[in-house]
């Protein structure tokens, strides 16, 4: 495969995959129809790329030679031209989704990988009818994919394993872990994990169990901290000394009692967001939002580093 990559839609998640591709050593065209998105992009990219550099996870070298690989495209053919891998990044409409598809389809190598970062719509939605349906899927990352590492990787009913096996490559080739899902199921993996965590934090404000940021401290500072490194299986064959299944059998008719007192689903654009939406502005005003974004990318990096130093010296 051509290391030359498209990046088709230039917003939080293009610009992310962009550093992903060229820090890995792929030319990157970036394209966007919207005026001064591409440009935009690099201007943050630039922006990125230095506090990757502050953050001790890219060297100066690194640097200059990953923004080297940058290139804007004036329209999506030049992009596509001689690219062995898309990746489309456009808003999450549907209509829109199937006209462009159609388009990469017909103007991409044909043995390049068609990759979406959608996080909402099944790939079957807007490949069903293209002539090169078994190269297309969905890789959607959580952002920023130049520093989280987990990706899905989700087929329609006719991508082929042959594609499933190249895009699995190519994401271990950028250093993510990854997700084969065995077939599209709404949500993906990670949305639906946290669906069903932000459902109940939805239910136990709407409910006045606790406050909003009650529910960010539990998480922030308790459950996170140990799911950074661990997941909820290794979490709980870690809690109990006979493993997962002594864990299970020692805590199911907690879990049994806690599920069988189901709080009731709360409309999630009713009082309880209004609740909500107070208590994060109080915090955070929403002016104050875009450097927050920065302060949370930075943090992520710390961390990314820390886990990389622990895994060195304590082991993963």
């Amino acid at each position: 495969m051509r290391e030359v990559c498209a990046i088709v839609g230039c917003g939080l998640i293009g610009r992310a995959w962009a550093i992903d591709f060229a820090r890995a050593g792929w030319r990157v065209r970036l394209f966007d129809p919207a005026e001064g998105a591409v440009e935009g992009a690099l201007a943050t990219i630039e922006t990125l790329l230095a506090d990757l550099v502050e953050n001790g996870l890219l060297s100066g070298e690194g640097q200059r030679a990953a923004r080297g690989r940058l290139e804007p495209a004036a329209s999506l053919d030049v992009a596509l031209a001689g690219a062995g891998w898309v990746q489309e990044n456009a808003p999450e409409r549907l209509e829109l989704k199937r006209e462009l598809w159609r388009e990469l389809d017909r103007l991409a190598e044909p043995e390049a990988v068609l990759a979406s970062s959608t996080s909402a719509l099944l790939p079957s939605r807007f490949t069903e009818d293209l002539p090169g349906r078994e190269r297309c899927l969905v890789a959607h990352p959580l952002n920023p994919p130049y520093l989280i590492r987990a990706v899905e990787l989700c087929p329609a009913p006719w991508t082929s394993l042959e594609t499933l096996l190249r895009a699995e490559t190519v994401m271990r080739g950028l250093g993510h872990s990854v997700i084969r899902l065995a077939r599209e199921i709404e949500g993906f993996v990670m949305n639906r994990l946290q669906a069903a965590l932000v459902e109940e934090a939805m239910k136990l404000v709407a409910a006045g169990i606790c406050t909003a940021e009650e529910v960010d401290i539990g998480l922030r500072d308790g459950l996170a901290l140990r799911w950074c490194f661990a997941g909820p299986f290794e979490v709980g064959d870690l809690n109990a000394p006979g493993g997962i299944r002594d864990y299970v059998v020692r805590y199911k008719n907690v879990f049994d009692s806690v599920l069988a007192s189901a709080l009731p689903r709360p409309d999630w654009t009713g009082p309880v967001l209004d609740e909500i939406e107070a208590s994060r502005r109080l915090r955070l005003l929403a002016e104050e939002i875009a450097h927050r974004q920065r302060w949370r990318d930075r943090r992520l990096m710390a961390l990314v580093r820390h886990k990389k130093e622990a895994s060195e010296t304590i082991g993963d």
